[in-house]
């Protein structure tokens, strides 16, 4: 990566996982860097490390990581899921595999210890300067000027050339460029929330349930996942919705929380001793898509990550997409600088309909991970489409496999999504088994449908 000769300082609003990894790229281009974050150093203090305790860590996110050299930090702390452990409300367990092969994983990383590894590498560069209880206010986009407040809740401003926002999905960047004028912007709450639990270790400090599987606890209008920690525990989520018979206003004490989990998720339950404790004391969360446009004021500013493109974590693509951004936007200063307008133009353009397709997929895919994983139609088409792959890998790959194990553009993985869900249903409606499978008239569909795709 070419090196380019600029003292410019570019201020990145936000020290999260997006923020301080934009922060070690720019660096790497040679640019001075000033990182503002509302929280506390969480590397010297115990802050919390966002909405979800892990992250779902696939091959976009390794790619942008490894671009900058720090992969080799992370993977320690990442635990690989080779596929879904499916837990019916009686009966037994099934592990659907992700990939073709082991090496189609995705990895459980902690949220936090991910943050203070990427804030420590880019700490390491001399132009980096790391700002902490600094929350972003206001800005006013046509002059630059950025309003703070700082941890005694003092406001100050500045004058900045460059802002880049990762400041999430409420972001007051955005906020700002509504304000300056033809900014398109719309955000979708879904019905749903969230509520984190845990699972602790077992007696002996190891892991009660297997480790190597994303858990999942399908009930048709609402789930429970797992995903491992290194210390043996699991955070858990359960994804509810909000109002119903079913719903965080229907469990109003602990008598009804307990009798819920007993009747819909009894080998969760006997797992979580202090299950009603935990339940009423950690928070509800919303969960939201954000889609705006443009993302970029002139030369001046530019939003990333959630600040841009909010979506609902029901993919794992959260992060993976905010790391994304990251190498797309170095890809663009590598051809652009020192035009910058033609920067933020470009990157942009090339990013706004793959965030669309990742939102969009994210939604679709809540349904199937609540309700289709069990079905056996579901399980059938699955097993086919990894057939398929095996036969026929230069046409045919699995959406979920664009998506997590290759750097397929999150739009083109929709379309070609579309296109093999025809197929699959086409060659499974007739038959129960993946040995039934014509193959004659798979091979037909696959080279007819999908030829166009063969060079991706």
């Amino acid at each position: 990566m070419a090196t380019l000769e600029s003292s410019e300082t570019v201020t990145i609003i936000g020290g999260g996982l997006v923020g301080s990894l934009l922060a070690i790229f720019l660096a790497r281009r040679g640019f001075r860097v000033d990182v503002y974050e509302r929280r506390p150093d969480m590397r010297t203090q115990s802050v919390s490390a966002g909405r979800s305790i892990n992250m779902a860590m696939s091959r976009r996110g390794i790619h942008a990581l490894e671009q900058v050299g720090v992969i080799d930090e992370i993977m320690p702390l990442a635990i690989p899921m080779r596929g879904r452990m499916i837990h019916p409300v009686s009966g037994e367990l099934k592990l659907q595999p992700y990939g073709k092969n082991e090496r189609e994983v995705i990895h459980s990383v902690s949220r936090a210890e991910l943050n203070k590894t990427l804030l420590s590498a880019a700490d390491r560069y001399e132009g980096v300067r790391l700002c902490f209880e600094e929350k972003c206010v206001a800005m006013d986009v046509r002059s630059g000027e950025v309003t703070m407040q700082n941890g005694q809740g003092e406001n100050w401003s500045f004058i900045s050339d460059r802002v880049l926002a990762s400041d999430g999905s409420g972001s007051a960047v955005r906020a700002a460029m509504q304000d300056a004028g033809r900014f398109n912007f719309s955000q979708e709450f879904l019905d749903h929330g969230y509520k984190e639990l845990t699972i602790p270790p077992a007696s002996d400090g190891s892991f009660s349930i297997e480790p190597n599987a994303l858990h999942i606890w399908p009930r048709g209008q609402y789930m429970l996942i797992a995903l491992p920690n290194p210390d043996g525990s699991f955070t858990c989520t359960l994804f509810f919705p909000f109002e119903g018979t079913d719903s965080f206003d229907g469990l109003s004490d602990k008598d009804q929380v307990a009798a819920f989990f007993e009747r819909q998720f009894p080998d969760a339950m006997t797992l979580m001793p202090n299950l009603s404790d935990m339940f009423f004391d950690n928070p509800t969360g919303t969960l939201v898509t954000v889609k705006c446009f443009p993302w970029h004021y002139q030369s001046r500013v530019l939003l990333m990550g959630d600040a841009a493109h909010a979506i609902v974590p029901f993919f794992g693509q959260g992060m993976n997409c905010g790391f994304e951004d990251c190498t797309v936007l170095d890809d663009c200063i590598g051809q652009y600088w020192p035009d910058w307008e033609r920067v933020f133009q470009s990157f942009g353009y090339r990013r706004k309909d793959n965030a669309d397709a990742i939102a969009d997929m994210a939604l679709t895919n809540y349904i199937e991970m609540r309700d289709r994983v069990s079905d056996a139609k579901f399980m059938l088409q699955s097993s086919v489409g990894l057939a398929l792959e095996m036969r026929f890998p230069q046409f045919f790959i699995p959406k979920y496999s664009m998506v997590s194990f290759h750097r397929v553009p999150y739009s083109e993985a929709l379309q070609r999504g579309k296109i093999q869900e025809e197929i699959l249903q086409a060659l499974c409606g007739p038959i129960t088994s993946v040995e039934d499978v014509d193959w004659n008239l798979a091979e037909q569909l696959v080279k007819d449908r999908l030829g166009k795709y063969q060079e991706s």
